[in-house]
């Protein structure tokens, strides 16, 4: 497949990706989803080790080591394949990734699910797209920063599909699963409602397609700009 064939293929999945999301908001159902996991008590899964300490502090943890890891292969080239260039370029989309899914975080006025006084707390629902309209809780809560965790690494799915296909298939099933499995510990501990993890997953890809294929926007477009310069016969 050609280069320029790929671009809008990506752009085709990214707009359809898009599209599933905002049919998820218009379907209403963040708070009942929430529902089948807490009431007025709160959320028996928020503490538990499964999902408070090996999928949230741990699934943090190997986010790290992935990083690492993928900074090791830069240096070293294990697999033959990409260029030490590209796989820098892998390296910078999913810190971009990282870091920038729970910078939005941290200005969003949306509250966690365990702040709603049907849970416990004391604020009421507002959806996070509702922008200016306080919910009186803590805020801070979209999108899932921890989701981001496992979605930020479809820089690796990126990085190969053009070198080893089927590894790179088997990568984005696995990446897919990671960030799945990150958003549902979230959502049943009530930190997040499913739409936070979907907007992470989509953000993320948004981010790591963008830095990466920079490149290859450049290279597509040149045949088209060397034909502009030719003289008309």
């Amino acid at each position: 497949m050609s280069r320029a064939a790929l671009l809008r293929r990506d752009r085709g999945w990214t707009l359809a990706a898009l599209l599933l999301i905002l049919m998820w908001e218009w379907s209403g159902l963040d708070l009942p989803a929430l529902r089948l996991w807490g009431d007025a008590s709160g959320f028996a899964w928020r503490e538990a080790w499964l999902t408070s300490k090996l999928l949230h502090e741990g699934g943090r943890l190997l986010a790290w080591v992935i990083l690492a890891l993928m900074v090791l292969d830069a240096w070293r080239l294990w697999l033959d394949g990409p260029s030490r260039s590209e796989r820098v370029q892998a390296i910078a989309a999913s810190l971009l990734a990282v870091l920038l899914v729970p910078a939005i975080k941290r200005v969003s006025s949306t509250s966690c699910p365990w702040d709603l006084a049907e849970f416990g707390g004391v604020a009421r629902y507002v959806p996070h797209w509702q922008f200016g309209v306080l919910d009186g809780g803590a805020g801070h809560c979209f999108p899932s920063g921890h989701a981001a965790a496992g979605f930020a690494f479809f820089s690796l799915y990126l990085l190969w599909r053009g070198h080893r296909p089927q590894l790179a298939r088997y990568i984005l099933l696995a990446v897919l699963g990671l960030g799945a499995i990150f958003g549902m510990a979230q959502m049943v501990r009530g930190a997040h409602y499913p739409s936070h993890s979907l907007w992470s997953a989509w953000l993320c890809w948004v981010l790591v397609w963008l830095v990466q294929s920079a490149p290859q926007w450049r290279s597509a477009g040149l045949p088209f700009q060397s034909r502009m310069r030719e003289p008309s016969a």
